[in-house]
């Protein structure tokens, strides 16, 4: 049986996650939908191959977003006012999201199966929140899916839920920067985040405006991952 050393699976993990996020490109983006058809048929038509590579369970560390000045600045004329929910926290200009659970299998792109990134990166009870007023928007519980690069979560409106597991934003991976290694900690830098269609259109009639436009630059991601 072939053996692994530490430092042999922290970087295949680590390379494991630079292909994830990768995929997150403009063209995977405006594609999505193409790819997720592709990869149901495909999937109907023969069996799942085996991956070429598979992280079962991530464990962290989080997601960071470096929020855009604009972005910024966009949210005070419109008067909102960020917060941190839950264990998300505001250091530095960026908002930390914990991993707390999820997985990524990599089948050969050189093969028909797609989308080759399959997987789910949870953030469980951690978000964000807009207030305006008396009206206070959270977005929590991100999911981001690697296979169609795209970020999901929970939206409540002063405490009643408005929508479950919606896709919140985009994420494109063209100005992603090489891999960081610290320690066991994989890092990754460079994935850009804008504001879905979906997400711009339930703000927008929740506030009232009509100034949150659907691809909106929110910030930079961040994600380090604990590759042990």
């Amino acid at each position: 049986m072939r053996s692994f050393t530490k430092t042999a699976l922290g970087l295949t993990t680590a390379g494991l996650l630079v292909a994830g996020l990768a995929a997150c490109s403009t063209d995977e983006g405006s594609t999505s939908t193409s790819s997720s058809s592709s990869s149901s048929s495909s999937s109907s038509a023969e069996a799942t191959p085996t991956p070429v590579a598979s992280i079962p369970t991530l464990t962290g560390v989080d997601t960071a977003v470096l929020l855009d000045a604009d972005f910024a600045a966009a949210l005070t004329s419109l008067g909102l006012t960020p917060g941190t929910v839950g264990t998300a926290t505001l250091e530095e200009g960026s908002l930390h999201f914990p991993i707390t659970g999820g997985n990524v299998d990599y089948y050969d792109p050189a093969e028909d199966y797609r989308p080759y990134v399959q997987g789910v990166i949870e953030h469980e009870g951690s978000g964000f929140s807009l207030t305006a007023g008396d009206t206070v928007v959270e977005l929590t519980n991100f999911t981001i899916d690697p296979g169609t690069s795209e970020l999901f979560g929970d939206v409540t409106a002063n405490g009643e839920s408005a929508a479950t597991q919606v896709k919140l934003f985009d994420l494109y991976g063209g100005t992603l920067k090489p891999l960081q290694m610290d320690g066991d900690n994989a890092i990754l830098t460079g994935t850009t985040v804008h504001i879905s269609a979906d997400a711009a259109a339930l703000l927008n009639t929740t506030f009232n405006t009509d100034a949150i436009a659907d691809q909106l630059l929110v910030g930079i991601a961040t994600i380090t991952v604990n590759t042990k």
